[in-house]
């Protein structure tokens, strides 16, 4: 693997990993990280697909990592982290990599919604994608689905759900709606464990080493459903996240047997994180609770993705049902040539990185099959 910048023509100069670029125009896969995360959470996978005989190559995205060009204050302007202009990122990635199309785009959590959003809009671009823990159900409609029932179409925009939860026997609030606010980055930067604790204690409750990850459907966009959720995706409201996950920080011994997650490997999130803040990555959040990608994205409304695609998920991983009926509508209506679901025992959220070899595996066979 090697690294370095490439000027996207979108303001950026994006930090990528890449593997597999010697020896000519191999088949291109693009990998996109989510939050907490930044292109060395594809470590284990780059290689992996290089081997297969393709170029691979992940980039630090808008507000994360070693990328530059980009501002996020609480108070700057928020439009730069829009879908399209995130999509216009890696449009011009590509460009910029002297390719007019890639074989596959690939995208993790937050990841995941831009890859899908990639194939939605371009797909003579990415000429398939997968889509991992976080499912993508299609564009909102343009006018509210009576049939969807109350909460689908404004999601996690909607206030009446923020307040309902607030008004709950055990008062609650949504994460998304928590990293909206302008505390969350100092809560997380200066909490007393410090940053790179914190983060063990966050990776470690949102994997499959917490047994208490039982996902299972929810039956509504309501409070009382919403608050199934782990206290990670709704939380207590009195609590920061440091103060959510403390609680479940592992002990030494289960910290020394973590091979997915060593602390060396770890300490590489914790530097970055340090080193830059957050608030990169919380824009995102902001975006989605104040409707702004819902606004964009009703656009294509009624539109599916037609390229390839495929989605993988851990087992134990709440993302898949944390929006309820989006992992079913990505299934009936999202993604129109849908080649597999594979949820995979012994992984949550983290699945490229708990369970390596094996998502590895099912790429280098979905890509086969589709290039």
């Amino acid at each position: 693997m090697r690294a370095r910048f490439v000027d996207n023509g979108n303001g950026l100069s994006m930090h990528v990993l890449e593997a597999g670029w010697e020896g000519g125009e191999r088949p291109m896969a693009l990998l996109l990280h989510g939050f907490p995360e930044i292109a060395y959470s594809w470590r284990m996978v780059l290689p992996a697909l290089a081997a297969a005989g393709y170029h691979v190559v992940a980039p630090d995205q808008r507000g994360y990592g070693r990328t530059t060009g980009w501002k996020a204050g609480y108070d700057d302007d928020l439009s730069p982290f829009f879908m399209l202009n995130l999509v216009r990122d890696i449009v011009g990635l590509v460009a910029a990599l002297g390719r007019r199309s890639v074989a596959a785009v690939i995208g993790h959590d937050y990841g995941s919604p831009v890859a899908a959003v990639c194939a939605l809009v371009r797909p003579d671009v990415f000429r398939s994608v997968v889509l991992m823990s976080a499912p993508f159900g299609g564009p909102p409609p343009m006018l509210p689905d009576p049939a969807a029932g109350p909460g689908m179409a404004a999601g996690l925009s909607n206030a009446d759900l923020g307040r309902d939860l607030a008004a709950l026997d055990r008062p609650r609030k949504h994460y998304q709606w928590y990293y909206s606010t302008r505390p969350a980055e100092r809560d997380m930067l200066d909490c007393p464990e410090g940053v790179h604790a914190f983060l063990r204690a966050y990776f470690h409750m949102k994997s499959a080493d917490w047994t208490a990850n039982r996902p299972h459907p929810l039956a509504a966009w309501r409070a009382d459903e919403m608050a199934k959720l782990p206290t990670y995706y709704v939380m207590d409201l009195d609590r920061d996240m440091p103060a959510t996950v403390r609680p479940e920080m592992p002990g030494a011994a289960e910290i020394a047997a973590c091979r997915w997650l060593p602390d060396e490997a770890l300490a590489v999130y914790a530097g970055e994180y340090e080193r830059i803040g957050f608030q990169g990555g919380l824009q995102w959040y902001r975006v989605v609770t104040g409707g702004h990608w819902a606004r964009e994205l009703r656009t294509f409304a009624g539109r599916a993705i037609d390229v390839p695609s495929a989605f993988i998920a851990g087992s134990s991983d709440w993302g898949i049902h944390q929006k309820p009926g989006e992992f079913e509508a990505m299934q009936n209506r999202g993604l129109a040539d849908l080649r597999g679901v594979h949820l995979l025992d012994g992984a949550g959220h983290w699945v490229q990185q708990e369970q390596a070899e094996r998502v590895s595996a099912l790429l280098v066979d979905f890509l086969g099959a589709t290039g």
